[in-house]
């Protein structure tokens, strides 16, 4: 990794956060980059979350899921005490994150973002998220992602 490092291993290592990276080429022809994460590295689907970018009532919030399930736009809104939600454009996550599409990450985003997390995450001793790049993937523990983003933890996945 050397020399390739992203925001959001940088603030792994600086926050000294037990984490494990997991590279695997990205076919540039995949669409669902988690769940061609999760089958690159051989782990349940359900244990790799992705991380979209939407707005609720206006203002940019992100909503962090199981790749096999949906961002249940409703309930983010709810859980960010906002009336309604959509997804933000991709030109606009890009920018407010500092990551391209399929690469986001929860962490190290360029603006601090309010974070919803899916009550799915604390069902297992470790997730896997976006590492900032397409092809890495981050594993840690729950409490720790959400720790280090501040996110509110809701049933936010349809």
């Amino acid at each position: 990794m050397a020399g390739k490092g992203t925001p959001a291993t940088a603030l792994l290592a600086r926050r000294k956060v037990s984490h494990t990276l997991h590279m695997y080429d990205h076919d540039p022809r995949e669409e669902s980059y988690g769940s061609e994460a999760a089958a690159a590295l051989g782990i349940a689907a359900e244990r790799v979350f992705k991380t979209l970018v939407a707005e609720v009532d206006g203002k940019l919030t992100v909503g962090v899921v199981p790749v096999t399930g949906q961002l249940n736009l409703k309930a983010l809104a709810a859980a960010c005490g906002g009336k309604r939600a959509k997804l933000a454009d991709t030109a606009v996550a890009q920018r407010a994150t500092g990551y391209v599409l399929g690469g986001i990450s929860p962490l190290g985003q360029k603006t601090r973002l309010p974070i919803v997390v899916d009550t799915s995450i604390r069902r297992f001793d470790t997730v896997f998220c976006s590492g900032g790049r397409r092809g890495l993937e981050i594993e840690l523990a729950p409490d720790d992602l959400v720790e280090l983003t501040g996110a509110t933890v809701a049933p936010i996945a349809g």
